[in-house]
């Protein structure tokens, strides 16, 4: 049988059990672990490693490794194997500049074409980003926040621009991760409601504005000093392992 199409199920962070093809289970973990910056610019992705945690075939490991290089957050080093990305200064700030216009036709287009009940979801998804930050969940936190920026993306209904968004999404949270100062405070979650709110208002302007602002305040806590995540594959996806481990209740 086609290893693709048997599907599985693993378990996230919060519980929840992922489904879908092998490959589509490994990417959506692998994506998760960069965007919530558990995974560290520069990490050596090992096909052996990576393909005992999840326990399926190198052939479904490169399969994920390659959408996620697609996206350019993996880099696939011939006869050297896989490694997270590790953007330069001078990639960052490429990075960042495409982000911005992204973000300001995401942002005008949402104004003119986001319905009451996308407004409502993402009201929701910002109140689950501040849960997290509150309870101390920042990598949730993180993920949520870059997510919530992918939903917007579906909002303002045009396909080509959430393909951009996901990949320069993925790309920015590897900035963070490398690039961030010792300032780990988030105020994300009042930027995005006053975003929603402005979007909810038809008021183009004030939402490009606030965006802008958003984007200005992630800027200026970036340098070189900081490294955050972890480079240890058994340690960013432990939570898979403990959940093999827990005993099935009898039903």
């Amino acid at each position: 049988m086609n290893e693709q199409l048997q599907p599985l199920k693993k378990p996230t962070r919060s519980g929840k059990a992922r489904t879908g093809t092998q490959d589509d289970i490994v990417y959506a973990h692998i994506f998760d672990a960069i965007l919530e910056q558990r995974l560290a610019p520069g990490t050596k992705l090992s096909e052996e490693a990576l393909g005992e945690i999840f326990g399926v075939s190198r052939t479904i490991i490169r399969r994920a490794l390659s959408r996620l290089a697609h996206e350019g957050v993996v880099l696939l080093r011939p006869n050297r194997g896989a490694v997270v990305a590790s953007p330069s200064v001078e990639e960052a700030r490429q990075i960042f500049f495409a982000r911005r216009m992204v973000e300001r036709a995401i942002t005008e287009l949402a104004v003119q074409h986001a319905s009451s009940e996308q407004l409502a979801e993402l009201r929701k998804m910002v109140a689950d980003e501040q849960d997290c930050f509150a309870r101390g969940d920042r990598g949730a936190g993180i993920r949520l926040s870059g997510e919530f920026h992918l939903k917007l993306a579906e909002a303002a209904k045009n396909a080509p621009l959430v393909s951009f968004q996901r990949s320069l999404v993925s790309q920015t949270s590897l900035i963070i991760a490398q690039y961030e100062s010792g300032n780990r405070s988030h105020c994300s979650f009042d930027e995005h409601n006053q975003l929603i709110d402005a979007i909810a208002a038809r008021d183009s302007d004030k939402a490009v504005s606030l965006m802008m602002h958003h984007m200005d305040h992630i800027d200026s806590k970036l340098n070189l000093d900081e490294d955050s995540a972890s480079d240890d594959l058994h340690a960013v996806f432990s939570h898979l392992a403990l959940a093999k481990k827990k005993p099935r209740t009898a039903r």
